[in-house]
């Protein structure tokens, strides 16, 4: 029996449904375009501006894949590692450098030396090729300006551990998480194993206050309930921008540095689309993408010379730490292991 005239557009509009899925997944994209994909952790509302300026710049279509907030950058590097040996990404572009580092290890990133990398200081680039960095955040002081005078704002993290403050009215997030333990690995890269535990033991031998994050040590100084607290620059000028009595400090300026966490940009190894995937790196790590990137308000601190900085306080000529990505990346495991039990006992 033949289907009436209902059956037959319902089956006609099932088909075509299908078959728009088919295409979707595919990427209906025309055979002859020019196509670059990107897996990358930066928030979307920050990314995909830039990556439009790169369409309209390159004529290349970008296809992003972005993390899940409930599993973060993990989660794309968990797919990349997975992908391996038959790599769907072009690129990767990261918030941050660690997951980064273990891409590399991994075998997952090919060197590529990207002539817009050459203006990039040392420190915040692969010896290898297989990565840079531009402009990203800083780990600042920031301090309750109602609570504090001027001439007693402290200029180093070694300040927290000091006499000047009464330690209930410090605050840090735990160093094992996060930027936070980025942090701790990279004074521990800087100062060595034992003068690093040294601090942090300090730390919690004095009774600063240990809380669940920076955001948290942002939210206590910027209501008063703490004096000083170390987070990093995306918190911190929040609250400033919010109106909130708060100052903040680059901390160790004239001696070990301040700890900058750039942005990183890879190429993937065996990339489908590795002409367009080498055009969209040099993009990214262009001056003009990370001068981008601090207009938007994606990053607070550039790492090379682009101009005045238009974050909440001045950030341009930071001194950053002088360890490289490596050593910091080395020394994780131990810090960690650390400071669990110093912390956490």
């Amino acid at each position: 029996m033949a289907p009436d005239n209902g059956t037959a557009c319902g089956l006609l509009i099932a088909c075509v449904a299908a078959i728009a899925i088919l295409a979707v997944s595919a990427g209906c994209t025309d055979p002859g375009a020019r196509v670059v994909v990107v897996y990358t952790s930066v928030d979307q509302v920050y990314a995909e501006p830039v990556l439009a300026a790169f369409e309209e710049q390159s004529g290349i279509t970008v296809k992003a894949v972005y993390d899940v907030e409930a599993t973060k950058t993990t989660g794309l590097v968990n797919r990349l590692i997975a992908e391996k040996e038959r790599p769907l990404a072009d690129v990767f572009w990261n918030g941050e450098f660690m997951q980064t580092l273990l891409l590399k290890e991994e075998g997952v990133l090919a060197p590529y030396e990207s002539p817009q990398a050459a203006s990039i200081p040392a420190q915040y680039r692969d010896p290898d090729g297989c990565w840079a960095g531009v402009g990203g955040r800083a780990r600042v002081l920031l301090v309750n300006t109602d609570r504090v005078s001027a001439g007693d704002y402290p200029t180093s993290v070694f300040d927290l551990a000091s006499e000047t403050y009464d330690p209930a009215d410090v605050g840090i997030a735990y160093p094992m998480f996060g930027t936070s333990a980025t942090h701790a690995a990279a004074l521990y890269a800087a100062l060595g194993e034992d003068e690093g535990r040294t601090f942090y033991q300090g730390l919690r031998d004095r009774g600063v206050r240990v809380l669940d994050g920076n955001s948290v040590v942002r939210d206590l100084v910027a209501d008063g309930r703490l004096k000083v607290g170390l987070t990093d620059t995306d918190d911190a000028c929040r609250a400033y921008e919010d109106g909130a009595p708060v100052a903040l400090v680059l901390p160790d300026q004239g001696g070990i540095g301040t700890l900058v966490i750039p942005n990183t940009v890879a190429l993937i190894a065996g990339a489908p689309h590795a002409d367009e995937g080498k055009e969209l790196v040099d993009f990214l790590l262009s001056p003009d993408t990370e001068r981008l990137l601090l207009d938007i308000g994606w990053v607070q601190v550039a790492v090379r010379d682009v101009g005045e900085s238009p974050s909440c306080i001045g950030m341009e000529n930071v001194r950053g730490m002088n360890v490289s990505a490596a050593a910091v990346h080395a020394e994780l495991e131990q810090a960690q292991q650390d400071l669990t039990a110093i912390f956490i006992r």
